[in-house]
């Protein structure tokens, strides 16, 4: 059963980058079992977001909280929030040549859910499940961690991570970017087999409703001006994309 306190518990908070204020009061709250989503123009602080509930260094937290199910975040240093249950999918992920990706996801899994989650016939067949799922093959866990990767397998591999580790929190950093119709429909069925009917929460930052029509999120929050303005059913995203931004502008002022 679920518990009333939200997976992530956002109150008032501002956060900038050398004295420069990006964030301006957020408040948000993601309940158990739900996804949301954030969208707004390029600098409307979208990424500040997910790297300030990870533990960026660069960014600096004036004012306000940041909770994982009740605990807070700031206090802890970013390998203790992802020890904590806080997963973040990179927009840009890294390649680590001569790491090869069967013994990461195995050494990975050890770190965050324990020996025994790592090994025997129960990770064998958690992982062959999630790779039949993103629809990767099986050579796969030969090749070197985003060596070479395409665009698309490099999201699939994030969202590989994101089904073995099940984490409290996912952050998924624009993960529909380079992905085809094809790899956004695998994808999104990823991301909800991973948090729908669990413990664990997700925010999805993105520009576009693709990723959303097949995700369905439970709210869609649109940041401006680092403040969220308007929030919605996946309806605002198809609104968004019809009508763009202009038309919350006068919002974001008045709340100014």
């Amino acid at each position: 059963m679920a518990s009333d306190t939200p997976v992530l518990g956002i109150r008032d908070l501002h956060a900038g980058i050398d004295d420069t204020p990006i964030l301006r009061g957020i408040d948000l709250e993601i309940p158990a079992g739900e996804i949301h989503a954030i969208m707004g123009r390029n600098g409307s602080g979208k990424t500040t977001t997910a790297n300030i509930i990870m533990g960026h260094p660069d960014f600096e937290v004036s004012e306000g909280s940041v909770e994982l199910n009740g605990e807070d975040l700031l206090d802890m240093e970013p390998w203790e929030r992802a020890r904590a249950g806080v997963f973040l999918s990179f927009q840009y992920p890294q390649a680590v040549p001569g790491l090869q990706v069967g013994n990461f996801l195995r050494k990975s899994v050890a770190a965050i859910r324990g020996e025994d989650a790592a090994k025997g016939t129960e990770f064998r067949k958690r992982l062959k499940e999630a790779m039949e799922e993103l629809d990767i093959d099986r050579s796969f866990l030969g090749r070197y961690v985003n060596d070479g990767f395409s665009g698309g397998e490099k999201k699939r591999f994030e969202i590989l991570q994101l089904m073995l580790l099940r984490p409290k929190l996912a952050i998924l950093d624009e993960t529909d970017s380079g992905l085809d119709i094809d790899g956004i429909r695998t994808v999104s069925k990823g991301i909800n087999a991973a948090v729908r009917g669990t413990d664990s929460g997700a925010l999805i930052i993105t520009h576009y409703s693709r990723i959303l029509e097949h995700v369905q999120p439970d709210k869609v929050h649109v940041l401006i001006k680092g403040r969220i303005v308007k929030s919605g059913g996946p309806e605002l995203a198809l609104e968004l994309e019809e009508r763009g931004y202009d038309w919350l502008e006068e919002e974001a002022e008045t709340t100014a």
